[in-house]
């Protein structure tokens, strides 16, 4: 479920906080008890990072992000610039744009994959946006209303929108975006969705007067289940699905809340549409599967392992998305290398066979044209010898 607070008793929580899927960012000079909503939700997972921009502490309408990069507008100093720098994952890249519209959070609203922006918005802006952020970017209006950004939260799993938004721009925007959407409100009734809440993949922040009915409607849309039994495997079936795989199989060992399990399913959803028949991956409890933790000695969690034919050949403790995508795509790439290696070696033989066959087939043909070619002198041989036998005898 989606969790409730306030900045300073301003329930507009999302004005001074953006959450990404690779790190959060939140405003300078708050209350302990909004840091620790936070923390308590996310430290485990992402960094957290206080800041302010043009050193101002509405960093929410002022900049826009996903988990491939950050774009603040040009008023952010340079101190602040090198600070966010410092503090978010190497992968994500920060960029100061020199836009005339600067208060980007405002004017674009993204997720991973598309963003919607401020129809106004300059060709050079546009590019650096889908560039940086690696996103397809279509310039639209929300319920008739150019400030895209304050209407609309939106993450890889749905969306919510001004509530004036007719079905017929619903079925348009969700289109384009490709995540179910829904018209609403937050904070007992507000259309500036951006401004009373903040979304990732596995988690919501919203103003303290956000009502059960829009809570509802919030963890409907982004799907914030608790559910845990994502690609679950048990000691039953640990031979057939992980050692007796024929592609490489991470398993994520975790026990109830370590990490959250709307965490654990985001990464799993990551892998699976990206690793696809190449790689498996599996959780296991390890309250519920006790000889399997303590036969690969399994002590602290969340842990991760990546077995190869059966073998342990690696280990990762943690469980950042980042760290755990570096060593999935290393061992994706070795069995892919393998494997051309091996594609390779048989198309290697395959030409091998086919120019000796045609060495064969050619000194065959040569073989039968020297053999016709003497058995043609020989007939002429004695064809002649025949005529000068006939006229010597005549």
């Amino acid at each position: 479920m989606a969790t409730r607070l306030w900045f300073e008793n301003n329930c507009e929580v999302g004005l001074f906080s953006k959450l990404t899927n690779a790190y959060c960012l939140v405003a300078v000079g708050a209350s302990e008890s909004f840091y620790s909503a936070f923390e308590s939700e996310l430290a485990d997972d992402i960094p957290i990072v206080k800041t302010s921009i043009g050193g101002t502490r509405i960093i929410g309408r002022l900049c826009v992000g996903n988990r491939n990069g950050l774009l603040v507008p040009h008023t952010t100093t340079d101190q602040e610039f090198q600070h966010l720098r410092n503090s978010l994952p190497d992968q994500v890249v920060v960029q100061r744009i020199e836009a005339r519209l600067y208060a980007l959070g405002d004017c674009i609203v993204c997720n991973d994959h598309v963003a919607l922006a401020h129809i106004d918005l300059d060709e050079e802006t546009e590019e650096i946006v889908s560039d940086v952020l690696g996103v397809e970017v279509f310039r639209q209006t929300i319920a008739c209303n150019i400030l895209v950004g304050c209407y609309c939260a939106l993450s890889n799993r749905g969306g919510i929108v001004h509530a004036y938004t007719s079905e017929k721009e619903l079925d348009e925007l969700s289109a384009l975006l490709r995540v179910p959407l829904v018209a609403g409100t937050v904070n007992r009734g507000s259309e500036v969705i951006a401004g009373g809440m903040t979304v990732n993949d596995w988690t919501a922040f919203c103003g303290s007067a956000t009502t059960e009915t829009e809570l509802s409607v919030i963890d409907s849309v982004f799907e914030l289940s608790e559910a845990c039994d994502i690609n679950k495997v048990s000691t039953s079936e640990w031979d057939l699905l992980v050692t007796k795989s024929e592609v490489p199989v991470l398993v994520m060992f975790i026990q109830d809340g370590l990490p959250s399990c709307r965490y654990v399913r985001h990464v799993m959803d990551e892998f699976d549409s990206k690793y696809t028949g190449r790689f498996k991956f599996y959780t296991l409890n390890v309250h519920e599967e006790r000889g399997i933790a303590i036969r690969y000695d399994i002590f602290n969690v969340p842990a991760s392992i990546v077995f190869k034919g059966g073998d342990e050949v690696a280990r990762v403790y943690g469980f950042h998305l980042y760290e755990l995508e570096r060593l999935v795509k290393q061992y994706d790439y070795l069995v892919y290398a393998s494997k051309l290696k091996g594609n390779l070696a048989k198309e290697n033989n395959l030409l091998i066979k086919t120019i000796n066959h045609q060495k064969i087939k050619a000194e065959l043909i040569n073989s039968f044209a020297y053999v016709g070619m003497c058995v043609l002198v020989f007939s002429s041989v004695l064809y002649f010898s025949f005529l000068f036998v006939l006229g010597y005898s005549e």
